[in-house]
């Protein structure tokens, strides 16, 4: 986007959009926005009762929206709720997303074509909502949830990897796009953690996923919602994929 330089004050309450924010991570990152004085909307898709859960944590205004981040309908509406109950979204955290594991050759395309209309799709659909008003007011933040399954081969992520890779492009892309109008885009990529998405896994297959990394551990999701102080306060950071990942991702 082209224009001046002069770039908005960050607002006193920031309004932060966070969705699946129902889940492990969606809930670490909308607490710890709470504690940053943003007002949240948390987003769930299909857990009402997690979602009120999360906003009992919450300590500032909030509101609880639904809708499925894969149909831009939807998505128009939950934006148009959370802007009536708390005003337009400062701060959208893209956590929706959905893995469908199965090696590419067997899996059923409509898997396939699921994992990338919610993770990626859906991520360009709360932007296309939610940019604009960041691009009037000169400051606003977009933080893209990814995954080291976007930058490193994962054996039967297909779909998932190219949902999450493709997702990094896009961060960077928009990053170019609206940083003349102080608006960040970055991608922040946690590493292994226990959440709803992981829970199921076979031993072996946590074990082994601990093991590769030069930390051998899992990162918890309160490592990596402390992050979200970073690119709050950052104002020239932006088209970066910020890894907390005990670093598998070097591996």
């Amino acid at each position: 986007m082209s224009g001046g330089k002069s770039f908005g004050e960050r607002p006193e309450q920031p309004v932060a959009l966070v969705t699946g924010a129902s889940g492990g991570l969606g809930q670490a990152l909308a607490v710890e926005l709470d504690a940053l004085g943003c007002r949240v909307a948390v987003h769930y898709n299909s857990s009402e009762a997690a979602a009120r859960a999360v906003q009992d944590k919450l300590h500032n205004d909030s509101v609880v929206v639904t809708g499925d981040v894969g149909d831009y309908a939807a998505v128009t509406a939950l934006y148009q709720e959370v802007s009536e109950k708390l005003g337009p979204v400062d701060v959208l955290v893209n956590n929706g997303a959905i893995r469908k594991d199965a090696l590419m050759a067997m899996q059923a395309p409509e898997d396939w074509a699921q994992v990338i209309q919610t993770n990626l799709v859906g991520s360009f659909h709360t932007a296309r909502a939610a940019v604009p008003h960041m691009l009037r007011r000169r400051w606003g933040r977009v933080v893209n949830i990814v995954s080291p399954s976007g930058l490193i081969a994962t054996a039967g992520q297909t779909a998932y990897s190219a949902s999450k890779a493709g997702l990094i492009g896009f961060t960077r892309t928009l990053a170019a796009e609206c940083g003349r109008r102080g608006v960040t885009v970055n991608a922040l990529s946690p590493g292994f953690m226990i959440t709803g998405m992981t829970v199921d896994l076979p031993d072996r297959v946590k074990e082994g996923m601990e093991g590769k990394a030069p930390i051998p551990r899992f990162v918890t999701v309160e490592e990596v919602a402390r992050s979200m102080r970073l690119f709050l306060e950052q104002d020239c950071m932006t088209g970066q994929v910020i890894s907390i990942d005990s670093g598998v991702s070097i591996t």
